[in-house]
């Protein structure tokens, strides 16, 4: 028997434990391969969501159809004026004639030696507003130029602006009302050694008063609109059409045309059809199938499968995301007529002109159709992603990752529980193959010992 335990040497016990470590190794494995498995089937299920959660998003934009504008407003002379329209503004034509433009007050001073050189003492500028206010402005000897009453003017922030323009004659101090109609005049009085920088308000275009010329009075815009004289204090109209904002930019005449423009609303229908396909296309990947190929060795492969392959409630949503659109009808109109289909692959697609079209025939009916696809779509977003600022209510696209990740933290416990077990059954078998192999040692010095002193006493018994 002695011999039999000592034929076994320690590099057959470490083959024999390395084999032994494989077989409880194995369901180990296993377990961590479903566990990757669900892993990816996770990951799988947040792509769908992302794409979720953006087509729920940009269903707000279809969510109030009357809160989108549905008005345009165009100018046959967009040089003259400019103009957009509101959904309150009324579909008609409106002439705008004889337009003068709004301007700002503007002075310039006597030519100065440069905008650096000293003006000698210091002084104030009191600057007098047609609107009843006062501007004081004090100068320092020391910042007594051009450049230091610029300065102070404009650090001021007031009713009006400065700036310096040079030329071969000198720098000039201009100033400017910061705003532009007939209530921005003003006046300015200089004390010290600014008294020359002063202008009483009087004379007109290129005629001096006091020690500024005056360059441009202050006007407001006058024009007439489909014969009204209207008068604005600024170039930009706001409340002389409902509705309607109007830009002067030159004098003269031109026509603004408002109308019916379904732009607005085809813009958020896209929007929505883009994530809808994208969605579509992520719940496709996800589950999909892709057969080998062996067309030839460089291109050939294996079967393919998504992590969801087979999974209902991810193929089922895509059925109500694709149902929502092509199930959709509303006073005659289909998803079909406004130019939003679905191929036979599912891919989703918009055609804004077509739409334009629909749109202009039957106004209503069309509103009336998007938004019962919004109210589709919404109800299966809901559904799937949850709702909630924060998703406090779970969808069942939550409900399934957690139920996931229920599963992987079971599978690592049962297998951190195995990994255990098996550490313990290898220390016991370590410890039988040690006593083994310290037995097999014993009995080969044993045996050893035997036979030096059978040897011996056969050698003794031959010589007698």
């Amino acid at each position: 028997m002695s011999g039999n335990v000592s034929s076994l040497g320690s590099s057959q016990i470490n083959a024999q434990l390395t084999a032994v470590q494989a077989r409880l190794q194995k369901p180990i494995t296993q377990l961590q391969t479903q566990a990757a498995t669900e892993k990816t089937s996770i990951s799988a299920w947040g792509a769908i969501q992302g794409t979720v959660a953006s087509l729920s998003s940009a269903l707000a934009g279809i969510k109030d159809i009357s809160s989108i504008n549905n008005r345009s407003a165009t100018s046959s002379a967009t040089t003259v004026a400019t103009a957009t329209a509101s959904n309150t503004a009324q579909a008609g034509k409106y002439n705008l004639t004889n337009i003068t433009l709004a301007k700002q007050q503007e002075i310039y001073s006597a030519p100065q030696t440069s905008a650096s050189a000293s003006l000698g003492a210091g002084g104030s500028l009191t600057i007098a507003l047609k609107s009843g206010k006062t501007e004081k402005i004090a100068i320092g000897s020391g910042s007594a130029t051009l450049n230091g009453i610029t300065q102070a003017i404009n650090k001021l922030g007031g009713g009006v602006k400065a700036s310096i323009i040079g030329g071969t004659a000198g720098a000039r101090l201009v100033l400017q009302s910061s705003a532009t109609g007939g209530s921005q005049s003003f006046t300015v009085s200089g004390t010290g050694g600014l008294s020359k920088f002063s202008y009483a308000g009087t004379g007109s275009t290129s005629t001096g008063s006091g020690h500024f010329t005056l360059a441009q009075a202050a006007s407001s815009a006058t024009l007439n609109i489909n014969g009204v004289p209207v008068t604005n204090a600024s170039n930009s109209i706001t409340s002389a059409i409902a509705g309607v904002s109007i830009s002067l930019a030159a004098s003269g005449n031109t026509q603004i045309s408002v109308g019916s423009s379904p732009g607005g609303i085809a813009a958020v229908v896209g929007t929505v059809a883009t994530n809808l396909n994208a969605a579509i296309a992520a719940i496709a990947k996800q589950t999909a199938y892709v057969p080998a190929s062996s067309a030839n060795a460089s291109s050939a492969s294996s079967a393919k499968a998504g992590p969801l392959l087979g999974n209902f409630a991810a193929s089922d949503l895509s059925t109500q995301l694709l149902t929502a659109v092509t199930g959709a009808a509303a006073s005659g109109v289909t998803s079909n007529n406004i130019g939003l289909t679905v191929s036979s692959t599912g891919a989703v697609s918009f055609n804004s002109g077509t739409f334009a079209t629909a749109y202009a025939l039957n106004p209503t009916g069309v509103s009336k159709l998007i938004s019962q696809i919004y109210q589709s779509l919404s109800t299966v977003t809901t559904s799937a992603i949850g709702s909630g600022s924060s998703g406090s209510k779970k969808g069942f696209i939550g409900a399934q990752t957690t139920s996931l990740q229920n599963e992987i933290t079971s599978l690592n416990s049962e297998a951190t529980q195995i990994s255990k077990n098996n550490n313990n059954e290898l220390q016991i078998l370590i410890q039988q193959y040690t006593q083994a192999e310290t037995a097999a040692t014993a009995a080969s010095t044993t045996q050893a010992y035997l036979s030096i002193f059978t040897g011996a006493s056969s050698g003794t018994t031959s010589k007698g």
